[in-house]
């Protein structure tokens, strides 16, 4: 059955996110990305253009899928406690199969998506969760670092951790590094864990 131009283009970004996920930016190629789908190199060029734009268009897919999941997580929990660490663990996901390595990578290249903001709704429902009378600028910068921490973390969190004196099977625990960065967004919000209760004084629960 012949696809339709929105089945095709969608087919050759899941593949290409496969491709990354499995092996890197470097993996991500177009002849590689025709194979998989059953198309030529032409074909795939069609729907793309070229092989920069096909990655910068799987950076952007990234972010719908970013999106996508942190609406479910906003729905299912951050909306009703103040339990951080699905949060996190959403945004190291989605990095950690590769999407940290694409982002890296075509920022030093000089690419840059004209979209912003596509954590604001995290932003507006954390600053919430926060006593009244926090800076929004702060909650802000907050999520700001997080989304950084958890872009690298793939790349280079066992090299930083070794840096810092962590050796062994500990410096690649990156379950440890996530829990860490929970726990510092609940200290650096003022958010008492696990409750949604922004009236409430007093500091955060240790985990």
């Amino acid at each position: 059955m012949r696809r339709t131009p929105e089945e095709a283009r969608r087919l050759i970004l899941d593949t290409a996110a496969s491709l990354l996920s499995e092996s890197g930016v470097a993996a991500v190629q177009m002849r590689a990305v025709a194979a998989r789908v059953g198309m030529t190199d032409a074909g795939v060029a069609h729907h793309f253009g070229n092989r920069d734009k096909l990655l910068a268009e799987l950076l952007r897919h990234g972010g719908r899928r970013l999106r996508d999941a942190l609406q479910d997580l906003l729905a299912s929990r951050l909306d009703h406690d103040a339990d951080l660490l699905g949060f996190v663990e959403a945004l190291h996901a989605l990095y950690r199969h590769g999407y940290g390595e694409l982002a890296v990578a075509l920022h030093a290249a000089g690419w840059r998506d004209p979209d912003s903001g596509v954590l604001d709704p995290v932003v507006d429902a954390l600053h919430r969760l926060r006593p009244p009378g926090g800076s929004l600028d702060d909650t802000r910068l907050a999520v700001a670092a997080l989304h950084q921490a958890m872009a690298t973390e793939a790349l280079y969190g066992s090299v930083f951790r070794r840096s810092a004196g962590i050796t062994g099977a500990a410096a690649d625990d990156s379950a440890a590094q996530v829990r860490w960065w929970a726990r510092q967004l609940h200290l650096a919000l003022g958010i008492l864990r696990g409750t949604a209760n922004v009236a409430d004084r007093g500091e955060p629960r240790e985990w």
